[in-house]
């Protein structure tokens, strides 16, 4: 594997969540995300697939849903993906905290988290996100297809925050397989970072021996996605995995967009390894993203059926 091919960081994180409708809109004209791809549920084909991102669904800015009418809410617990925060400008947070107040979106006084202001609120369906001012990244491109502001609009993932019993065993999978290193401590929070990664490149695992468990639902954070360049960059992964800690993936799932293996880290979080091959504009243009409904070519023959189950999201 060559420099050239390395690529670290997340690739996308995977939640669930509630009503569709309230799902896109919440993403789209609260947030300012593009809807990127519209699909389904590759294992559950009368569920929405919805993936929110950047103007081309780059790696280590997608987020995306399983929306399920009437899930029961989730329970935050060890073994689960306490917060997912996104980066703004540092000078962008007043902004925001104003437009929340407008929007009526529960959120919390910022606080400070290692020197960077830290703004908490959560979704209509109780996920708990963040925006992360950073400073310097003013000038970075922005999805502009909203009414925010370029100069205060979303620029990708920021970190994930792990609650687990212990930060060493994953904190050993990140390090050895996924391409972070550890760079600090904060209080019961110890950070890894992907270098040479601005974009999707921090991990947080805040260590909480004596919680409950989680419990998966509403608001839940389904998985975690790192990247992988491609193919050979994944399956080296894979057998480091095997060979260094004792971890089988699943075999290689194909889908559409990236090419994927899953495994549970020590900490019990679902991880996947996802391919940056080939990109969400594998089946329509950049321009078109997320417009029409997109299925696998296996689903194909059922579409009809599948469109008279899928509620209207328009």
């Amino acid at each position: 594997m060559t420099d050239t091919q390395i690529r670290n960081g997340i690739h996308h994180v995977t939640a669930i969540a509630g009503n569709a409708r309230r799902n896109v809109e919440f993403y789209t004209r609260t947030l300012g995300l593009r809807l990127v791809k519209k699909t389904v549920n590759f294992d559950d084909p009368g569920t929405y697939h919805f993936y929110y991102g950047d103007e081309t669904g780059a790696p280590g800015t997608i987020l995306t849903f399983f929306p399920w009418d009437h899930v029961a809410p989730g329970r935050l617990g060890i073994g689960e993906t306490q917060e997912t925060a996104f980066r703004v400008p540092e000078a962008s947070i007043g902004y925001w905290t104003h437009r929340f107040v407008d929007k009526g979106v529960a959120y919390q006084a910022p606080v400070k988290r290692f020197g960077q202001t830290v703004l908490a609120f959560k979704d209509p369906h109780g996920m708990r996100l963040a925006l992360i001012g950073v400073a310097g990244i003013e000038n970075e491109a922005a999805w502009i297809g909203t009414d925010v502001p370029a100069e205060h609009a979303i620029r990708g993932f920021h970190s994930v925050n792990l609650l687990l019993a212990e930060a060493a065993p994953t904190g050993a999978i990140l390090t050895d397989v996924l391409g972070f290193k550890e760079i600090g401590r904060e209080g019961s929070l110890v950070r890894f970072q992907a270098e040479g990664t601005g974009i999707g490149g921090i991990v947080d695992i805040h260590e909480a021996g004596g919680f409950l468990p989680a419990r998966m639902g509403g608001g839940s954070v389904h998985h975690i996605a790192f990247r992988a360049a491609d193919d050979a960059a994944e399956f080296e992964m894979v057998k480091k995995l095997q060979e260094n800690h004792g971890i089988r993936t699943t075999e290689q799932k194909d889908r559409n967009y990236f090419r994927s293996v899953y495994f549970r880290e020590p900490g019990h979080v679902l991880f996947e390894i996802a391919t940056d091959i080939p990109g969400f504009a594998a089946d329509e243009p950049v321009a078109r993203l997320g417009e029409a409904l997109k299925l696998p070519d296996f689903l194909e023959s059922r579409r009809a059926n599948i469109e008279a189950v899928l509620p209207d999201v328009a």
